[in-house]
């Protein structure tokens, strides 16, 4: 094979003068995403400590996670909101300060309830700052290829922080105690703060009227599917927890939409629904999302029950899949400009999917090496071609003063999706699962991720498909011809 060597093109004499406070913005606002990111999973390897150490019980025990996804879900949509309205910046901090603060009161905490509030707290002020993350992102880049490449990273920060969560949760775990899961964002958030307005501008203010209802419609309608999912393995899919609040939040969301129309500053601008590339980027992310659970749920207790490993093996365990995702965080900028966002969705929701159906295989005499390590890998570079892209058709063509509704939605969408996946697929392995082992009943959870990867591959595929209506000679009405749209970078 020959290789035809191309000259490259000389490099800038100067640099935007603005290049380094851009970068150090960017480098600053992804920290505070990590952090953010890593709440998630880190306590998850800590539970059995916490449930010894404060006496939860089995059914508490599940509040320690659930507390932060439900404030966290739920208020993302307003976050951003409130960032568009009273600055992004500002947000940003109130969000950051909120969520250090909580983090001390967490891993002060002396009983459970102490330590769900804590976890509550924690979600808001991840729910304040999280919009603003993205928002900031976007504004920060000096162009179009450093705006790439920084949402890149986010992809990157946002996928692999969860494993990562689990890695420095078994760590701080297994080497101190439970309560340094809490206490390691204290630095980190001090940081960040000390740090933001020295390389962040504010953004400029929105001007209009507050939209109460949109904002009480969407905040509640969220907290309400999310209620609804977290509870419905335990409760039933059939339960009158799980319909009344799913179709609670549906009609509250329905208000949303109506309010939306008729306000002269809704939360939620309806231009950004209108576009079909920014809907099927939500719908993957949602879906993809909703599939990794799997890997956070079902592949933590593999480890854990069926392989023995520790808190920290457990966590090290997920570096094939961590670092899949931050290696192909380096070369999608570079894909994406090549060849467009469908082929890298096409790629990577079948990986996904194999990688899914591969672990499904799983049998009791497999080691790590010949049962987990593979798929995992296979996961993570796979994922890591799916978010970048997905994340810039979600962003993409937004005005810069709706960049923080875009951003509250997008990461509502992965909550969301993050949400329904454990849910399903919980209540699948539930379905077949056999008391002490843990076998039988994943190998169907395991393929219902891979359904939902292969979902993602068909709102991928359909959403390259447009209806362009072509006038007939002679004739009133409309011939509809369906082709396909070229791919398109960010």
């Amino acid at each position: 094979m020959s290789h035809t060597l191309t000259p490259q093109r000389p490099l800038p004499a100067d640099l935007p003068s603005n290049a380094g406070r851009a970068a150090a913005g960017i480098a600053i606002v992804l920290v505070a995403q990590l952090m953010l990111i890593l709440d998630a999973t880190v306590v998850n390897v800590a539970l059995p400590h916490i449930d010894d150490a404060l006496d939860f019980g089995p059914a508490g025990l599940s509040w320690v996670l659930n507390a932060y996804t439900l404030a966290f879900g739920g208020l993302l949509l307003l976050g951003g909101r409130l960032g568009d309205v009273f600055g992004r910046r500002r947000t940003f901090e109130i969000g950051l300060a909120v969520f250090t603060l909580a983090s001390l009161a967490g891993g002060l905490a002396q009983t459970p309830e102490w330590l769900v509030a804590a976890r509550g707290a924690q979600g808001i002020g991840a729910a304040l700052a999280a919009p603003g993350v993205l928002a900031l992102l976007t504004t920060s880049a000096p162009d179009e290829a450093a705006r790439n490449r920084a949402l890149a990273l986010f992809g990157a920060v946002s996928s692999g922080g969860m494993s990562l969560g689990l890695l420095l949760g078994g760590a701080v775990t297994d080497l101190g105690s439970w309560r340094w899961t809490l206490f390691i964002n204290i630095p980190i958030g001090l940081a960040v703060l000390a740090l933001t307005r020295r390389v962040l501008d504010e953004t400029p203010l929105r001007p209009g009227r507050f939209d109460v209802v949109g904002a009480l419609s969407a905040t509640l309608g969220a907290v309400s599917i999310v209620w609804a999912l977290i509870g419905a393995p335990e409760q039933g899919w059939a339960s009158a927890r799980t319909v009344g609040g799913l179709a609670l939040g549906a009609l509250l969301l329905v208000v949303l939409a109506v309010t939306e129309t008729r306000v002269s500053h809704p939360m939620i601008q309806p231009v950004l629904l209108r576009s079909r590339r920014r809907l099927s980027g939500l719908a993957i992310i949602a879906l993809v999302v909703g599939g990794q659970m799997s890997m956070f749920f079902l592949a933590v207790q593999y480890l854990e029950g069926e392989l023995g490993f520790g808190p920290l093996t457990t966590g090290l365990a997920f570096l094939p899949l961590t670092l899949g995702i931050f290696a192909m965080s380096r070369v999608t900028p570079r894909l994406l400009a090549r060849w467009g966002r469908t082929p890298m969705f096409v790629t990577g929701t079948i990986g996904l999917a194999a990688s899914f159906a591969w672990l499904s295989q799983v049998s009791a005499g497999d080691t790590y090496l010949s049962g987990a390590f593979g798929p995992m890998l296979l996961n993570g570079l796979s994922a890591g071609l799916v978010f970048m892209p997905a994340t810039s058709a979600v962003l993409s063509g937004v005005a810069p003063e709706h960049a923080g509704s875009a951003s509250g939605l997008l990461q509502t969408f992965q909550q969301l999706g993050g949400a329904i996946g454990l849910a399903v697929i919980v209540s699948v392995y539930a379905a077949g699962a056999v008391p002490g082992r843990f076998l039988p009943g994943a190998d169907h959870a395991f393929l219902t991720s891979s359904l939902f990867a292969l979902t993602a591959l068909a709102v991928a595929v359909l959403g390259t498909v447009r209806v362009r209506r072509t006038p007939r000679t002679g004739s009133r009405s409309d011939a509809r011809t369906e082709v396909p749209e070229a791919a398109e970078a960010a």
